[in-house]
């Protein structure tokens, strides 16, 4: 079941088409990536699903009907663009976004304090947000964007400003997130993320979906018929015409890996026995693409992928 769908979605600004019959599908309690160079219309995409901005055409669609006002109350948006009062002081102001979000007073201090505590930065309840570094202030406002508990969850760059260890701990709560039922759209410029932590994709690229589906079978589809294999420094494989070429390869500790392409029409049975008769074969597997290597292939429309 899809919990959020968009719908040949059409916004105009002057002369810019920022998005044209743009139609998504974020399956329920899945993470969603909604990905795209700079430009391409995410921005405007998220905020029609926030109900900030109206598209001029088609339709959003919000758990199975079509998107209404209250809606926004069962959505937690992290921006990139970052909006905290810096002359508030942090505890103050997370209880009063809280209380917008619809917590009272003694439920907004008993969760935040909660997460507070859970991300070390209790002892600034009573400082003023400019006092904090800027990983804090992203700890901050990461909390404030999911503690009302809302059925999707936004997050634009959420790891933006964060050191290596404090990105992997915020990823392990995004994981957490999922695996608690929450729908999340997840938008990125960082692909090897998007390869660990994304379900399904969305890839909009000159205002228009140019790229859908799940992670795995994107993948899957820009396969090349590419192999890594670890053969014996002793041995050697000669070109198979027909079967095989070879690509490159390199020596260490005495293991040779070789990375070659299969022809067209070979399976990857005929493949393994062809090598087989010239090496042993200490390990062999398939190379699929990188998710960053299909963004930059789709989105610059050439083909890109090389082995």
């Amino acid at each position: 079941m899809n919990f959020l769908e968009t719908e040949d979605v059409v916004k105009q600004y002057a002369n810019h088409l920022a998005l044209n019959k743009v139609s998504i599908q974020v399956p329920e309690g899945k993470i969603f990536g909604l990905l795209g160079p700079n430009g391409a219309g995410k921005t405007t995409l998220i905020r029609i699903i926030n109900r900030i901005t109206a598209p001029d055409s088609g339709l959003v669609r919000f758990n199975g009907r079509e998107s209404q006002p209250e809606d926004i109350y069962q959505i937690g948006y992290l921006p990139e663009e970052r909006g905290l009062y810096k002359k508030m002081k942090v505890g103050e102001q997370a209880i009063y976004l809280a209380q917008l979000k619809g917590l009272s007073y003694q439920e907004a201090r008993t969760r935040l304090t909660h997460w507070f505590e859970k991300f070390d930065i209790m002892p600034w309840w009573n400082k003023k947000l400019e006092e904090l570094s800027k990983g804090m202030q992203q700890k901050v406002q990461f909390i404030i964007t999911i503690i009302h508990e809302p059925a999707l969850l936004i997050f634009d760059e959420p790891f933006s400003g964060f050191d290596p260890v404090n990105a992997e701990r915020l990823k392990q709560e995004i994981l957490e997130l999922k695996e608690k039922g929450h729908t999340i759209i997840f938008s990125t410029h960082n692909m090897a993320s998007v390869e660990e932590i994304c379900d399904n994709i969305a890839l909009i690229n000159k205002s228009q979906v140019v790229l859908a589906g799940n992670v795995a079978e994107v993948r899957n589809r820009f396969r090349n018929n590419t192999f890594t294999l670890r053969i014996s420094s002793e041995h050697a494989l000669d070109e198979q015409p027909g079967i095989f070429t070879l690509l490159a390869e390199k020596e260490q500790s005495g293991i040779r890996e070789l990375h070659i392409r299969k022809a067209e029409g070979i399976s990857n049975s005929t493949l393994l026995a062809t090598l087989s008769e010239q090496a042993e074969i200490l390990s062999f597997a398939e190379e699929l693409p990188s998710m960053n290597d299909i963004f930059i292939n789709t989105v610059s429309g050439t083909n890109t992928i090389q082995a």
